[in-house]
């Protein structure tokens, strides 16, 4: 295979003969008067052969060494300016002065720095969002709060029934501030790996039973059945964070009440999904979700419905800390959702690991 010459050798060879060509052929004129008067033939052109081929290599050399001179500094300029920026891309490299190399060297530097500032960008835009919907939801509570004890102050702790009134729905406010940070608080321990997992085994369909007893006097406001698919008469041993898990379903079956219709269904499924793992499903017949919604379910603070919602409550960090649970476990969250017909969120869990069996 033909070894491929550097641009700039084929640029010093090209000049070097150019300026080969036009020294001898002015040589040649300077000599050709002394070699009419007498002088001889084959001297005249060995000297001229030889004064070609040297005049060649001392050019070549001599503009090499310039060229490569002359473009190693101004690349390695162009180095040390971008080095500025991203020392780990070009101070591994060694410095080139093929144009070739360099230009693709830039763009895919370029690119880099193009899909850095735009991820930048979405960051600043979800960190603006965040910052919004974090004073807003502390917001609400704390101007309650203050507006009870203001009132209590101007003179109405004066009167019993309206003192305990306006205590008590103090007391709440402060409540869903302490539920707020609570959550806030559990999902930073969750993104840093701060939170200790207590992994056990235990029955999936008796944490589910949990959550149903625990909720069933909110799904009856709305009249929402809570049930099963099918009589579980075996119990489905899983190895996870038990109580970690019971907060999954918990917060799971308070979204399907929340946004599920009235007279509605809430029903769970355990299904084999792989010999190792289960999956749990949580299905309900709400109003569902639409489809440019779905992507962003699990952000902090992401309603759905930015007014119905809050009415039913909670800290907006229900689905978000169901996300950073199941991570922490290593499972899969899923979501599917029609618009008008109902949601179902499912998650997968390890199969409670099994003794190894004594050698016979």
């Amino acid at each position: 295979m033909p070894t491929k010459l550097k641009k700039s050798y084929k640029f010093a060879l090209r000049s070097s003969l150019y300026i080969t060509l036009v020294s001898t052929a002015f040589i040649a004129l300077l000599l050709y008067i002394p070699a009419l008067s007498g002088a001889r033939g084959g001297s005249y052109g060995r000297l001229l052969l030889i004064f070609a081929v040297t005049n060649f290599f001392f050019c070549f050399f001599i503009i090499q060494f310039r060229v490569e001179r002359f473009i190693y500094r101004r690349v390695k300029k162009i180095y040390d300016d971008v080095s500025l920026l991203e020392s780990t891309s070009f101070h591994q490299q060694p410095i080139t002065t093929d144009m070739a190399t360099l230009t693709r060297e830039i763009e895919k530097f370029a690119q880099g720095k193009k899909l850095e500032i735009e991820t930048l960008k979405v960051r600043e835009t979800y960190r603006k969002e965040f910052i919004g919907n974090v004073s807003h939801e502390l917001k609400t509570p704390l101007f309650t709060v203050q507006g009870y004890i203001l009132t209590l102050l101007d003179g109405g702790i004066k009167d019993k029934a309206i003192r305990k009134k306006y205590l008590q729905r103090a007391a709440k406010g402060v409540e869903r501030l302490i539920y707020i940070v609570r959550d806030l608080d559990m999902i930073t321990k969750l993104e840093v790996g701060d939170l200790h997992l207590d992994y056990s085994t235990f029955n999936i369909v008796e944490v589910v039973e949990n959550s149903f007893d625990l909720l069933e006097m909110k799904a009856a406001k709305k009249n929402i059945t809570l049930t099963f698919d099918m009589n579980y008469e075996e119990p489905v041993m899983v190895y996870a964070d038990k109580e970690r898990i019971q907060q999954v379903v918990t917060n799971l079956v308070v979204n399907s009440i929340k946004y599920g219709k009235p007279d509605g269904t809430t029903e769970i499924s355990i299904e084999n999904l792989i010999k190792n793992k289960v999956i749990v499903r949580v299905t309900d017949n709400g109003e569902g979700i639409e489809k440019q919604y779905i992507p962003r379910l699990f952000e902090r603070f992401f309603r759905v419905d930015k007014s119905g919602s809050r009415k039913e409550g909670g800290s907006g960090l229900g689905l978000s800390i169901v996300k950073h649970i199941m991570e922490a476990h290593n499972e899969k969250i899923y979501v599917e959702s029609v618009y008008g017909i109902g949601s179902e969120f499912s998650f997968t869990l390890e199969k409670e690991v099994e003794p190894p069996r004594a050698v016979k």
